[in-house]
Parts: structure tokens; sequence; C-alpha cells
């Protein structure tokens, strides 16, 4: 659930979105306006432990 709010207006290019590029941001710090099409997929793959890990507990606390 929290995905599908999370990517609201951009689930076909989640890279694009202006809520999940301020994420990476704060998470990582690259600047949202360097997160792309690569970036975006690059950190997803790298840290998806992690997120899997979030979306899970996301879910639960819903």
């Amino acid at each position: 659930m929290f995905l599908w709010r999370a990517t609201r207006g951009y689930r076909l290019r989640p890279w694009k979105s202006p809520y999940l590029r301020w994420r990476i941001e704060t998470y990582s710090g690259v600047p949202a306006d360097c997160i792309g099409f690569r970036e975006f997929w690059s950190f997803v793959w790298q840290h998806r432990s992690g997120l899997l890990r979030f979306v899970r507990w996301a879910g639960r606390m819903r």
C-alpha cells in the first residue's frame, strides 16, 4: 500500500516522483535533481533488502 501511495501520479515512471526523489536524497545524499532512471534503479537494486524491510514495516504500521 505504501508503494501505491508513494508513486501516485508516477506509477509507470517512479524515478520522476518528487516524493521518492526527495526520500532518496535525504537517505543517500544524492541531489534529487541528479536522480534519473539509471540512478533510481541503481539505488533500488543496491538497497533492495532495506527497502523491502521498510515496505513490510510500513504495511504493518497501517
